[in-house]
């Protein structure tokens, strides 16, 4: 199924949740945040959360600095 992931069509499994794009793009969940549909998902939900087709998924990562 087709997903857009920030800005940028692509092929994902079906069945395929926010935790496993994750795992699958080699990021870590804990230095980020991840937008569905333009809401933010929570971290907790991020396993139990299923892909569905046309969902815009944007990953933000945190930046520090001083």
């Amino acid at each position: 199924m087709k997903i857009t992931l920030n800005g940028e069509e692509r092929d994902v499994a079906e069945g395929t949740t926010l935790a496993g794009l994750l795992e699958e793009l080699g990021i870590d969940p804990r230095a980020l945040a991840v937008e569905r549909n333009r809401e933010i998902a929570p971290r907790a939900s991020y396993a139990t959360t299923p892909l569905a087709e046309g969902d815009r998924i944007e990953v933000v990562h945190f930046v520090g600095g001083g």
